[in-house]
């Protein structure tokens, strides 16, 4: 199957509260995306692997994606080397997407500069047709994508451009919910983490709002980029 954005996140829930709207938005317009998740978010404070996969279902589902699958790297622990990369470069070529989201290349959590920089490089390698990798026992054509976009996570980067996401949010957020062991409810007994809070809930929201704000649209989700960027036309730009 080959999808037009293939999202990648270093855990289930990174892609949704990055650029989930975007996705949906991208996927109602026709397009077929898909999520790689990285690992099963196994060392979680709340939950468990177990449930973070029934979650990262229900909320493919709700986004529309044609395909999520879970390379089952070490939480915590994976490393951008070439087992890793080759593992990647699988999931690149078997879907040939044109455009690859990925995790922010700085951020709170160590695992999502390592996932940018992992996919971001298996993206070039995954080009070179000496890089020889078999999938169900055929050798894989070689494949890069057009572009890599990197979705903005906890710390408030300035992003490079943004996505007019007007009414697309209702949808993120449902996908959002969807992972109910990780995220607000005031009747859990669980240890509180710095995203069970209200004020991060409510964040996704009000950051989106402040992101169209300053773009003129009620709603828009920021992404960073590794290459200038170029239009055919300045009437491209709103």
């Amino acid at each position: 199957m080959k999808l037009d954005i293939l999202a990648f996140g270093s855990h289930p829930d990174d892609v949704e509260l990055g650029c989930g709207a975007t996705l949906a938005k991208e996927i109602k317009s026709g397009r077929k995306a898909g999520i790689i998740d990285l690992t099963r978010g196994e060392l979680g404070t709340r939950g468990s692997a177990e449930l973070r996969d029934l979650e990262a279902a229900k909320a493919a589902e709700i986004l529309g994606v044609s395909v999520r699958e879970n390379l089952r790297f070490a939480d915590g622990f994976f490393v951008n080397d070439k087992a890793h990369q080759l593992e990647v470069i699988k999931m690149i070529r078997k879907y040939r997407p044109e455009i690859v989201f990925c995790n922010s290349i700085d951020d709170r959590h160590i695992d999502h500069g390592k996932g940018s920089k992992l996919v971001s490089d298996a993206c070039f390698l995954s080009g070179l047709v000496k890089v020889v990798t078999l999938l169900d026992g055929e050798v894989q054509l070689p494949w890069r994508p057009k572009v890599v976009y990197h979705y903005i996570q906890w710390k408030n980067l300035e992003p490079d451009f943004v996505v007019d996401v007007t009414g697309y949010m209702d949808v993120k957020m449902e996908s959002i919910k969807a992972y109910a062991s990780q995220f607000y409810d005031p009747n859990s007994e669980e240890p509180q983490t710095p995203i069970t809070s209200r004020n991060f809930f409510d964040s996704l929201d009000y950051r989106a709002r402040d992101l169209g704000r300053l773009t003129g649209t009620d709603h828009a989700e920021g992404f960073t980029v590794e290459r200038l960027l170029a239009v055919n036309s300045v009437w491209d730009l709103k």
